[in-house]
């Protein structure tokens, strides 16, 4: 057994209790997320849901002539799906990857089994679906009624509450796709928070080094959807607890993991998001 310290989880499995996550640990499985990879179009066949871990996840609605813009992010306090047990069989939106990293997959008949049992996993998916809900009509106001720093600001904070570490491995190209603006609007925002010394860029990553400053130039939608997740999904609710390295393989770094997210007497090689189901 590794003696290396539990790695990032999704709150969400985190969260359950240990009855309902064993039972559907066997069927978890680790993909990588690369950055910028389509997991479904809008109108898309559910075939299986996603629990980020160190993955962030776009969901944008596209218009008939092809403009998208966001409409909610998904990390580890989240699911890419919910679809799958508000009654549909196909996705309302684009599911598009932010910000590279992993995720565990599940089938969705699998989840709908488990939901309808009306346990612990139903309860605690209604009460995501709620925030994630605050999240998008915020998100719609942001867009309207605040400026493309702000929302830039707002977007890196939530992006930040959702990973381990600083470092955003996402490009100026793929946000400016995700709010729907020139690459030129997000180029002057990345700007001017670079120069106030909030973030730094290199390639493919953005650093931020004044979360304070950062937090100070975003405008109220941040901590209204904060708070929002923090009431529905307090942080006692999401501990993992249950999580152990007997049960979970460490996740190393994205180039070095090889596994499945539960332990077979020999690691298999880490699946890709479109490997078969």
């Amino acid at each position: 057994m590794s003696d290396s310290p539990v790695p990032p989880q999704n709150q969400l499995l985190a969260a359950l209790p240990q009855l309902v996550y064993e039972r559907l640990l066997p069927h978890l499985e680790l993909v990588q997320m690369p950055l910028g990879e389509t997991l479904y179009e809008s109108g898309g066949e559910l075939r299986h849901v996603y629990f980020p871990t160190t993955a962030i996840v776009s969901l944008l609605y596209v218009m008939k002539d092809g403009a998208s813009a966001e409409i909610a992010g998904v990390g580890n306090e989240g699911i890419v799906g919910i679809a799958t047990f508000t009654g549909g069989v196909t996705m309302p939106n684009r599911s598009m990857v932010l910000c590279t990293g992993h995720a565990y997959r599940l089938r969705t008949q699998l989840l709908k089994d488990e939901f309808n049992r009306a346990g612990a996993l139903q309860t605690l998916l209604l009460r995501y679906t709620q925030a994630l809900m605050t999240q998008i009509s915020q998100t719609a106001v942001c867009n309207r009624h605040h400026s493309v720093e702000q929302q830039l600001s707002r977007w890196l904070l939530l992006s930040l509450d959702r990973l381990p570490s600083n470092e955003l491995a996402m490009t100026q190209e793929l946000i400016a796709s995700a709010f729907g603006v020139r690459r030129e609007g997000i180029t002057e925002a990345v700007g001017k928070l670079k120069h106030a010394g909030h973030i730094s860029c290199r390639r493919g990553h953005i650093t931020v080094l004044d979360r304070t400053g950062l937090e100070k130039r975003a405008c109220e939608c941040y901590q209204v959807v904060k708070n929002e997740f923090h009431r529905l999904l307090p942080e006692n609710l999401a501990q993992p607890s249950h999580v152990e390295c007997g049960n979970i393989l460490p996740l190393r770094d994205a180039l070095g993991f090889h596994g499945k997210v539960h332990r077979p007497a020999q690691p298999e090689k880490l699946r890709s998001i479109h490997g078969n189901p």
